[in-house]
């Protein structure tokens, strides 16, 4: 399976990112790493150019809540998207946040997947059960 992934905004965790890569490649996804500081409409157009099943978006510093909100607006301009797993992960919240209260809102905005403060291997633990439940 096709994977593009990166750091949203100006979120620039390079270390986790290419963790990140290195675990997904290790679990077998094929893997289009956008890097940091990358805009949400980037990672769409990614997602539609490589013809991507999953978007896995992270944030280490509560950057996503600004930078993901239009995500089902973005969805709902392209029907290739339908099929596409949403992934986000990370620190999602600047301070102390719930993650009860966080979840549900970037589900919200379109994510299939929201892990907030999830070690990585638990959130791809995750991720695999997901995409084998859907098909």
């Amino acid at each position: 399976m096709k994977v593009v992934t990166g750091v949203v905004g100006n979120d620039i965790h390079v270390v986790a990112n290419r963790l990140i890569e290195i675990s997904l490649q290790a679990r077998g996804f094929e893997v289009f790493n956008l890097g940091v500081n990358t805009y949400l409409e980037e990672f769409i157009d990614a997602v539609i150019e490589t013809n991507a099943d999953i978007l896995l978006i992270s944030s280490l510093n509560g950057e996503a809540e600004g930078w993901c909100r239009e995500l089902n607006i973005l969805k709902s301009k392209y029907k290739s998207l339908k099929d596409v797993v949403f992934m986000l992960g990370g620190n999602l919240a600047v301070g102390e946040a719930k993650t009860e209260d966080i979840v549900p809102k970037f589900k919200n905005y379109g994510f299939d997947l929201v892990f907030h403060q999830v070690d990585l291997n638990t959130g791809l633990d995750e991720l695999e059960k997901y995409v084998k439940a859907k098909k």
